[in-house]
C-alpha cells in the first residue's frame, strides 16, 4: 500500500524545516535564520504510532513575489500540495498574521484538500494575543505549537495521522499490477510504455524531460492488469536548469512508493552512471521489485562475450541488489519487448510470494550444518526456528538466544540460502531477529 504523503508549506522563515527534522529525526533539511533557505523540496519517510508516511518539506511560498528563487518555491510548493493528502500550513506566532499568510491561505483553500493551520513558535502556555487573529484565514482552529521546542507536536500528529484517507483510497486498484518506469531523461521510458501498449499513449520527444509529471496507463493482456506509471526522467541537481525539472525526483519518489514493481531504464551507450546508482538505491530502499531494463541494444557494436561483459559491469556498479534481473532491449527494433511482460509478472509474484514455516526451517537447518553461526567468547548464536512474516518485500523473522551474536555477513549467508532454496528473484530480502520470549521485534 503506498503511503500518504504530508505537504508542510508556507512563506520562508516560519520554522518548516526545524519542524522536518523534528518529526523525521534527522537533520536532514537546511535551518537558517535567512529567509528562503530551503530552495528544494525534500522529502523523507517518517511515523507516528506506528502509522508509516511521507513528509514533504517546501521553500517558502511569497505569493506575490516576481523573484526567480522565490518563484521557483511557491511553484514546488503547488506540486507538493497538489500530491498530498494532508497539508501542514505553517505560521508565524511571533510576527503575527502577515498579507502573505492571507495569498497562500487563499491558495490552499482552492485545493479541497485536507488543512491543518499550525501557528509556530508558541513557546509558552499562554498565547500571544495576536493569535486568535489567525482565525481570520478561514482555515479551521489554529494548532499552537514550538518545532524547536517540540511542544504539542504530538497532538499536531494525532491529527494528521487521524485526516489520513482510508486505506481502500489509497490504492483503489489492488488486482492490478503497477509499474513504475524509472530512469533519467531519455532513455526510452516513455517509448518503452508505448511499444508494449501498441498505442501512442505517452508523448514521446527527442527532448530530454519531456514527461514532467508521472503518468498512470491502465493496460489489460488476457487476464491480467496492469498500471503503467511513467515518471519524469531524474535528473543531477548539477543539470536541474529549469524550475520543473526540481519536482522530477519527488515525483519518481511517489510513483516507486505505489508501484510494485520498478522498471530500471538504463542507456546502454552511456553504462552504468552515478545517477542510475542513486536511482536504483531509491527502489531498493523502498522495498520494491526491480528489474534492469537496458535500452538501445542495437545500437551497441556487438562482440563474442559483449552481453556478458555488460552484465558483469552493471552487477558490479550496482552489487547491492544483485537480486535483480537484468534485460537487453531495444525499444526501436522491439528486440526482446515480449519478455518485459512475463518478466514483471515474475518479479510481481516473488514479491508476494509465502514459504510455509516448515519448508523455510527445513532449509535454514540445513544451512545451519553445512555453516556455524557467529560466535563471540566462548557463546555461539543459536537459531531456534525462522517465519516469514510479510511480502512485498519478504520479511523474514529468526527467533536467536541473542541478538549480539548476530553477524552482517552470517545475515547475508542465510539470504543466500533462501534465494537458492526458493527465488525470490527481483526482490531484495528483509531479515530481522527476535530474542526468546520477545514480543513484537518486527
Amino acid at each position: 500500500m503506498s503511503k500518504p504523503i504530508v505537504a508542510v508549506v508556507g512563506r520562508p522563515n516560519v520554522g518548516k524545516s526545524t519542524f522536518f527534522n523534528k518529526i523525521v529525526g534527522k537533520r536532514i533539511a537546511i535551518v537558517e535564520d535567512t529567509p528562503g533557505v530551503t530552495r528544494d523540496r525534500i522529502y523523507a519517510e517518517a511515523e507516528w504510532n506506528g502509522v508509516p508516511f511521507i513528509l514533504i518539506d517546501t521553500g517558502g511560498i511569497e505569493p506575490v513575489s516576481t523573484d526567480i528563487i522565490l518563484t521557483q518555491m511557491r511553484v514546488q510548493a503547488q506540486i507538493a500540495m497538489e500530491m498530498a493528502h494532508v497539508i501542514v500550513f505553517m505560521t508565524d506566532g511571533r510576527e503575527g498574521i502577515t498579507s502573505a499568510d492571507r495569498e497562500v491561505a487563499s491558495m490552499l483553500m482552492r485545493t479541497g484538500k485536507e488543512v491543518l493551520l499550525v501557528v509556530n513558535k508558541v513557546d509558552g502556555r499562554d498565547v500571544p494575543d495576536h493569535y486568535y487573529d489567525f482565525y481570520e484565514l478561514g482555515i479551521g482552529e489554529p494548532i499552537p505549537i514550538s518545532a524547536s521546542n517540540m511542544l504539542n507536536l504530538g497532538d499536531l500528529l494525532d491529527e494528521i495521522v487521524s485526516r489520513f484517507p482510508k486505506e481502500d483510497n489509497l490504492d483503489e486498484e489492488d488486482d492490478s499490477i503497477k509499474i513504475a518506469v524509472i530512469g533519467k531523461p531519455n532513455v526510452g521510458k516513455s517509448s518503452l510504455i508505448n511499444a508494449i501498449l501498441g498505442e501512442e499513449r505517452v508523448i514521446v520527444s527527442d527532448i530530454a524531460g519531456t514527461t514532467r509529471d508521472s503518468i498512470d496507463t491502465p493496460f489489460e493482456e488476457g487476464d491480467d492488469k496492469y498500471i503503467f506509471i511513467d515518471t519524469a526522467g531524474i535528473r543531477r541537481k548539477s543539470r536541474i536548469s529549469e524550475n520543473i525539472e526540481r519536482y522530477s525526483v519527488l515525483r519518481a519518489v511517489s510513483a516507486i512508493e505505489r508501484a510494485d514493481v520498478c522498471l530500471l531504464m538504463m542507456d546502454a551507450e552511456h553504462g552504468v552512471t552515478e545517477q542510475d546508482k542513486k536511482i536504483a538505491g531509491i527502489a531498493h530502499e523502498a522495498g520494491k521489485g526491480i528489474i534492469i531494463v537496458v535500452n538501445k541494444w542495437d545500437l551497441i557494436e556487438k562482440e563474442t562475450g559483449t552481453i556478458n561483459d555488460f552484465t558483469k559491469e552493471i552487477k558490479n556498479e550496482l552489487s547491492f541488489m544483485l537480486y535483480a534481473p537484468i534485460l537487453f532491449i531495444s525499444v526501436h527494433t522491439k528486440q526482446r519487448l515480449n519478455k518485459v511482460l512475463p518478466l514483471i509478472k515474475h518479479v510481481s509474484n516473488q514479491c508476494a510470494m509465502r514459504i510455509p514455516t516448515g519448508q523455510l526451517n527445513d532449509l535454514i537447518s540445513d544451512a545451519v550444518m553445512m555453516k556455524q553461526p557467529p560466535s563471540d567468547k566462548g557463546k555461539r548464536l543459536k537459531l531456534y526456528y525462522a517465519s516469514q512474516v510479510g511480502v512485498k518485500p519478504p520479511l523474514f523473522a529468526f527467533f536467536i538466544n541473542n541478538r549480539e551474536l548476530t553477524h552482517f555477513s552470517y545475515s547475508r549467508y542465510l539470504e543466500n540460502k533462501i534465494r537458492e532454496g526458493f527465488g525470490f528473484e527481483g526482490t531484495s530480502i528483509k531479515i530481522v531477529y527476535r530474542e526468546k520470549g520477545e514480543k513484537g521485534g518486527y
